[in-house]
């Protein structure tokens, strides 16, 4: 019988807040959908060949990019301003994550502008859709750590 009880975290109160709600999770939704999306979007280019897949691609892409940098500079004031977030190697690497995602997701974005959005989508604006994906994921599982076993965002009150 397990008798250890869970250790109670003091929360990491966030500085880039409205009325005590911290900006980062709320702004990062938006992003993350459009571009989890733009898989869906590419494969479907990919498989009937129809440009309003790829018109929608380019604008999934681009608001996943811009969307998501405008995010990052919410985690990034907690990040550089509390030093308890400092203090986290989980928050670097979720940081790290997050900057290797957003590069890829411009890269994707900035390819994908032009005449026509569907002509760089195979291989490597699928390839780089699919990665960005991946570092999402990981991002994410980092972000999560971050909330649930550090209490980062979070109000007990």
């Amino acid at each position: 019988m397990n008798t250890k009880l869970p250790t109670v975290v003091e929360p990491i109160h966030s500085r880039a807040a409205i009325a005590g709600h911290p900006l980062h999770p709320m702004m990062i939704h938006f992003p993350v959908a459009a571009l989890i999306g733009l898989v869906g979007a590419d494969a479907a280019y990919l498989w009937g060949g129809d440009p309003f897949w790829a018109r929608a691609g380019l604008w999934l892409a681009g608001v996943g990019a811009l969307g998501g940098w405008a995010a990052s500079l919410a985690g990034l004031v907690d990040l550089l301003t509390v030093s308890r977030i400092r203090r986290l190697i989980t928050a670097w690497g979720h940081a790290i994550m997050a900057v290797m995602m957003l590069s890829m997701a411009t890269l994707n974005w900035r390819m994908r502008l032009g005449d026509d959005p569907g002509l760089y989508v195979m291989p490597w604006g699928l390839g780089m859709t699919l990665l960005t994906a991946f570092f999402i994921s990981i991002a994410a599982y980092l972000g999560g750590r971050l909330v649930y076993e550090n209490a980062v965002g979070v109000s007990t009150d």
